[in-house]
């Protein structure tokens, strides 16, 4: 089954003082009123498996209002390995380390990846294009420690640029040179992405037509530099993102920032030739959402060779009946599971006897 979360410590961390939770290996149900430190817990899960939070705070947010500094340790054990990772945190700083030796945050899921499921994800279909993007950037970062950096990188590059772009006479030779960074690392992050997605996209798809009843979902990469571009080199797709940055300059000094770009992309879902996020009913939006997060359950497990963390925080009650069922039957095949919940009725007899029950507050 490969490692699995066993303890939890946090110190200092958000709510809590000083407080430890002990994991099934299978399924375990955090219950108690909102603001018991629910999901302050997932969240250390996250950061110690994913190596960031969905939350994106600060080191400061992340301590408690009477603490100085905080600390989160998870220890993990299976298939006779056993781990231990920690995330020491101050005011502006975050240090994590594996087994007592320092390591970067983008080296945190080579240990064991996560996929967290919450209720802002329910809205991702037709929320803003940079959500869906985020989506697929997040789950890159854990499933290559390149991908993190190949993202700072570009996204760093196109800082710059729109910051030349915003002076008063910008130096052109200078935006030639910042062209040049930004076509080289669109096109290493461009490439990175659409192949995940192409791996990602055909599972979604096929999870979707289980748990709908056999509607069809097609899912698309929307680049801002034109379609058809999976069969690209990293040269082709570079010498393409340069062009267009020279034919969009003048529209882009105007306008002061950058407009072209993998920044910029969009990821669409077509349910039986319908925009999802146009004509799709919520419930339909929310099974193309519940899809993806299996679907990432899956690659994660195709990619490091192990089932990852599953962390379900708070998603239960906005689910009706059956879809629902659909995740927590999905969470039963073999996959460790944390799910965090005001009320155990969402739960059937035979789940909960089988659970591990921690309750909060």
């Amino acid at each position: 089954m490969g490692l699995l979360a066993k303890r939890l410590l946090m110190s200092g961390f958000r709510s809590f003082d000083s407080h430890s939770v002990d994991f099934s290996d299978t399924t375990t149900i955090l219950v108690g009123h909102n603001a018991a430190g629910k999901t302050n817990t997932v969240e250390a899960l996250q950061m110690l498996t994913a190596g960031y939070s969905f939350r994106r705070p600060t080191p400061r947010q992340l301590i408690n209002d009477s603490c100085e500094e905080a600390r989160i340790a998870l220890h993990l054990e299976g298939d006779g390995r056993v781990m231990d990772m920690a995330c020491d945190i101050a005011p502006g700083k975050r240090q994590y380390s594996r087994n007592g030796k320092k390591c970067q945050a983008a080296e945190v899921p080579a240990t064991l990846m996560s996929v967290l499921f919450c209720p802002d994800d329910l809205f991702l279909v037709k929320r803003g294009a940079s959500f869906r993007r985020d989506e697929i950037d997040d789950f890159g970062r854990q499933a290559n420690a390149g991908y993190s950096k190949v993202l700072a990188a570009y996204l760093r590059a196109v800082e710059q640029r729109n910051r030349l772009l915003k002076e008063d006479v910008p130096d052109l030779g200078l935006l030639d040179a910042w062209d040049a960074s930004v076509a080289l690392g669109g096109a290493t992050l461009l490439q990175a992405r659409m192949r995940l997605f192409t791996r990602l996209s055909g599972k979604v798809s096929e999870i979707y037509g289980q748990i709908s009843g056999g509607e069809k979902l097609f899912c698309s990469y929307e680049c801002s530099l034109g379609p058809d571009l999976f069969d690209l080199t990293r040269d082709e797709l570079a010498g393409l993102l340069a062009e267009r940055l020279r034919d969009v300059r003048p529209d882009d000094l105007r306008r002061q920032q950058t407009t072209v770009g993998p920044h910029r992309d969009d990821i669409t879902f077509e349910i039986d030739g319908r925009d999802a996020r146009l004509f799709g009913s919520q419930g339909q939006q929310r099974s193309v959402v519940i899809a993806l997060k299996m679907a990432e359950v899956l690659l994660s497990a195709e990619i490091v060779g192990e089932q990852p963390l599953l962390l379900l925080d708070d998603v239960m009650s906005e689910l009706d009946e059956n879809r629902r069922e659909a995740v927590l039957s999905f969470a039963q095949r073999g996959i460790q599971t944390v799910v965090t919940t005001t009320n155990l009725g969402y739960f059937s007899d035979d789940l909960l006897s089988m659970s591990k029950v921690v309750r909060f507050g």
